[in-house]
């Protein structure tokens, strides 16, 4: 599977996505385990097309599970920015 979207509509995805979280009720450990979950899916199932999310798949496969959690944390903050 390939996403086709740029970094930027990626992050507003991402964005909307933690934002109906954040309104269905998510805590924000909550918010950092889906988010962790979703990396795992997308560093085993899609394709990066961009180089940012080439990137992103290799710190996601290379980190242990509490890098994993850090980093998903991380882009959680970036994208609420």
């Amino acid at each position: 599977m390939a996403v086709t979207q740029t970094w930027d509509e990626w992050k507003k995805t991402l964005a909307q996505a933690v934002g109906q979280g954040r309104a269905m009720g998510l805590s924000r450990d909550e918010l950092v385990h889906r988010a962790e979950q979703i990396g795992d899916v997308l560093a085993n199932s899609v394709d990066p097309t961009s180089p940012e999310q080439r990137v992103l798949k290799e710190l996601w496969t290379s980190a242990d599970e509490d890098e994993q959690k850090a980093l998903a944390s991380t882009i959680i903050k970036m994208v609420q920015r």
